[in-house]
Parts: C-alpha cells; structure tokens; sequence
C-alpha cells in the first residue's frame, strides 16, 4: 500500500484502489428462451401513464365581496404591467392583457392597452385586427370604425384590413359605405382579386353599370390576358355579345405580342365557337397560329386540331393535322438547329403543302445553320441541304436565277483550301448545260480544278469536252490532270487511249514514255497491261 503512495504522490492518504470506478458486473442470463407473456413497449407506457400522480393545481378562489375583486385585478394588473416591462415587444403579452381587461368588461382600460401596444409596433396587423374585433364584438361601431380607418390608412397593403373593414360595413348595411372604402382601396391599385372582389360587390347588389365601369378601370390597370377574359366573359354571362366580341378584339390589339397571348387567342376563338360563328373561330385561330412563336402555341394547334375535326372538311382538317406536324418539326429545329434530319422532314412536309414561300423560308433557316467545325464529316450532311434547295428551286420552283445563286452561294460557303465537295461543282456545272450556258459550266468546272481539283471533276470535265469534240480541250485538261496527279496510272493510260483512238500512235508512244519514266505510280501494272494491249492490236 506505501508502494502505492510513494508511486503517485497526488493521490495523498488513497491507494488507487480506492480511486478506481467499481462497474457492476453484469448479471449473466441463464435462461434465454422468450418468456410465455411478452410486455410490449405500449403496455410500459400505459402502466407508467396510470402510475402517475395527479397534477397540482391551484385551488381556485371565489371572490365574493368587491374588495377581494379590487385586490384580484390590482394584482393581475400588476403582474401584466411587470411581464410588459419585462418583455415590450412581445405582442402576445399585450393582447393577454387587452383580453383580459376586456373579460373584465373594463372597456376603456382596454382601450388603453390596445392604444399603447400600438404605439410599440403599429405595423403588426394583427394588433389592429384583435383590436377592432373587440370593439365590434362589444358593438362599438363607431370606436371599430375608427380602428379600421386609421389601419387602412397606416397599413394600405395589407388587403386583410380592407377586407374586414369592407365586410363590417356591408354586414351593417352600409353599401355606400362600403363603395366609398373599395374606391379607397382601388387608388392604392391593388392586385388582381382586390379589383374582382370590388366588382363582385356591385353585381351583388345588381349594379351592372358600375361593375363594367370598374373592369375597365381594372384592365387598364392589370392589362394582362387573365384581365381581359374575366371581361369578356362578364359580357358574355349578361347576354352582351357584341360588347364581349369589342373586348376580345381590343384585347387582341393590346397583348398580341404577349407571353399569354396563346389563351387569349384561344378564349376569343372558342367564344366565336359558342356563338356559331365558325369561320371567325378559323380565321382567328389561323392568325394565332400565324403571330404566335411556335414555342408557346402547343395548346393552340390542340385546339384547332379539335376544331377542324369538329367543323371543318377534309382540306380543312388536312391542314390542321399539316400545322400540327409543323409544330412539332418547329419543336425539334428549335431544341438542336443542327439536327439536320429534322430539317429534311419539315422540309419534305413543306414541300408536300406546296406552298414555295413557306417552302424556301424553312430551306433559308435550315442552311443558315453552318457545321461549328470545319470537318468533312460535319459537312457532309448539311451539304444536302443546298443540294435539295438548288433541285427544288431549279425543278419545282422553274426559278432558273434563283437556282442559280443557290449554287453560287454554296460554293462560297464551302473552304476549299481545307476540303470540298466534288458534287457540288459538279451539279452546278451539269445545271448550267441543261440551261445551254457552256461557257458558265466550264467556268464552273474551271474554277472547280483551280480551288479543289479532284478525279471526279477532271474525269467529267474531259467526258464533257470530248462528247463535244473539242480534243485540244481533253488534251490540256489531261496536262492538267497529269500536272496535278503525275502517278495517276488511270489518267495516264486514257490519255493514251486518247490519242490512240486518234490515230496519233506517236503521241500515245510518247505519253507512254513519260508515263513509265514516272518516279512513282499508284497502279503500274495496269499501264503495263494497257501498254501491252495496245501493243498486240496494234
């Protein structure tokens, strides 16, 4: 034990025995198979809730003289005026303390209460809402009067208020009154169910004038589609058609152009339905269709899909299935402009309506999308598109200028230094044969082999020039063909048929010459084969 000690001098006349924390060993369980009667959780907490003792309450006093009742509210009073000091700003301790002065039917201290809480944080309105409810409660008119007044006046937007206010006057009867707080209200220019409230107001008393005095005042006000259509609508419900069809087309002149402009157009189109009148129907949903960015007219085309079905014929329902498709290619081209498969549908479509205006818009916006990088292989696609604009133009359109700046436009947008597409010259050189003008396509396909010379542009240029019999042409465009593919075995050995066919065997002898004394060629055994062909025959 001194051992101890002397080992740790902090512990003084205690061992570390002394010191250590005993645990209670824990009880071993002998038997663990479930007992025959299982106590829920549910059950504990019920036998603890009945095991609890009662609450203490206080016992409560009976006054019965009025110095006890003196005593009893100096009290209480003292312990609210306390609990205020304590904490000012806590509007709940106020309005405890009017409610309580109040059951004391002290109405005047009450009063007082309400007045000083007020002066705490007069922009709380549920103080002026708790405050006038007492006095009405009581039938305090006037002093309730007086509370809604200055809370209109202090807080105007806070709607709460007008509408309580609004609401005690109209329950005493005083629907002048009432009209005079609502154009109160209507100078501060509330929202939307301020203004609609207002018009309820009149058309509960049958004041129909006033009411259609107050939507107009409230569409200049709220100039939105939703404005204008509870109009319209409050029109039409009192029978005034032409006055409901003014509003429409007033609206339509004012939000055309808006976000909304969709139900507006579609509320007007299906008020002309109601009325029998059709073809106006129509016509307004073709000019919506017309105005409205495709983006946002989704339930529009629905909607007239649905008309046409309903009362159009069967060119009219054709195209309102045609405007639908439009839409949804709009849809597509406007989520990735470069889906160029999308562009070839709707330009099918477009073409199948025949209308060439529409037709050559759609072309116009689908070529306007160039390939980002200037890769073959994101070229190669977009092509297509100036290809099938130049045949439309040429073929369906029979607009012969226009073809032809469609081609010139192309080959302007296409970098040759970089790569190019044989087709295209070639398809402009064959457009301007079928028009007779020969000096245009060699002009084309001269300019072909300046900026992009290619096999295919020199294999038909000479296929031209010798179904026109013009062989000093074949011969230079073979220069230069040779000129810029020397190891081109092919091009060799049709020069040399060439000549041959010609009967110049001494031309064909010596292209033959330069041809093996070539440093490289691509296909030597087929000049070898030529060579020995000619040789035999001849």
């Amino acid at each position: 034990m001194a051992s101890n000690r002397d080992g740790d001098p902090s512990l003084g006349y205690l061992t570390r025995k002394d010191t250590e924390v005993k645990l209670p060993r824990p009880t071993r369980v002998k038997n663990k198979t479930p007992a025959p009667i299982q106590i829920t959780a549910e059950q504990i907490l019920r036998e603890a809730r009945e095991r609890q003792e009662a609450e203490i309450r206080p016992p409560k006093q009976k006054i019965t003289d009025s110095t006890e009742l003196s005593d009893y509210r100096l009290r209480k009073r003292k312990e609210f005026e306390d609990l205020i000091r304590r904490v000012r700003w806590n509007i709940s301790v106020w309005i405890k303390y009017a409610q309580w002065e109040e059951s004391q039917k002290d109405f005047n201290r009450a009063r007082s209460v309400w007045e000083r809480a007020l002066e705490v944080d007069y922009r709380n309105h549920t103080l002026w809402l708790k405050y006038a409810e007492v006095e009405m409660k009581n039938k305090f008119i006037n002093h309730a009067r007086n509370v809604w007044d200055r809370a209109v006046t202090l807080l105007p937007r806070v709607d709460q208020l007008w509408y309580k206010y609004i609401h005690m006057e109209e329950m005493l009867g005083n629907v002048a009154g009432a009209r005079q707080i609502f154009e109160r209200w209507m100078g501060w220019v509330p929202d939307q169910q301020g203004w609609l409230s207002y018009i309820k107001f009149e058309l509960r008393y049958n004041e129909v004038e006033r009411a259609r005095g107050i939507f107009e005042r409230f569409v200049q006000c709220h100039p939105k589609v939703s404005a204008w259509i509870r109009y319209a609508k409050f029109e039409m419900k009192n029978g005034e058609v032409a006055r409901s069809r003014n509003v429409y087309e007033r609206a339509v002149e004012k939000l055309a152009d808006d976000e909304e402009a969709e139900m507006l157009f579609v509320a007007f189109a299906e008020f002309e339905e109601r009325c029998k009148e059709t073809e106006r129907a129509r016509c307004i949903y073709k000019f919506a269709l017309d105005h409205i960015p495709k983006g946002r007219a989704e339930d529009l085309y629905r909607k007239f899909v649905a008309f046409e079905k309903q009362y159009g014929d069967k060119e009219g329902i054709e195209d309102a299935i045609v405007g639908k498709r439009r839409f949804q290619y709009e849809d597509e081209v406007r989520k990735n402009p470069l889906n160029y498969d999308a562009w070839f549908d709707y330009i099918r479509l477009e073409e199948n309506v025949g209308n060439k205006e529409r037709t050559r818009e759609v072309y116009e916006r689908a070529i306007a999308n160039v390939p980002p990088a200037q890769e073959k292989r994101y070229w190669q696609r977009y092509i297509y598109l100036w290809i099938n604009y130049a045949l439309y133009e040429e073929l369906d359109a029979e607009d012969i200028e226009r073809t032809r700046e469609v081609y010139r436009e192309c080959l302007s947008l296409i970098p040759h230094e970089i790569f190019s597409f044989a087709k295209i010259w070639l398809l402009a050189a064959q457009f301007e044969i079928r028009q007779l003008n020969l000096k245009g396509a060699r002009q084309v396909l001269g300019n072909a082999i300046g900026k992009a010379p290619k096999d295919k542009i020199f294999k038909k240029y000479i296929e031209i020039e010798l179904q026109l019999g013009n062989i000093d042409r074949c011969r230079k465009l073979y220069e230069k063909y040779l000129e810029w593919s020397p190891e081109n075995c092919y091009a060799w050995s049709k020069y040399a048929e060439l000549e041959r066919s010609l009967s110049e065997t001494e031309r064909a002898r010596a292209i033959f010459e330069l041809a093996i004394a070539q440093p490289a060629l691509d296909m030597p055994e087929l000049l070898w084969k030529v060579i020995y062909l000619l040789s035999t025959f001849s």
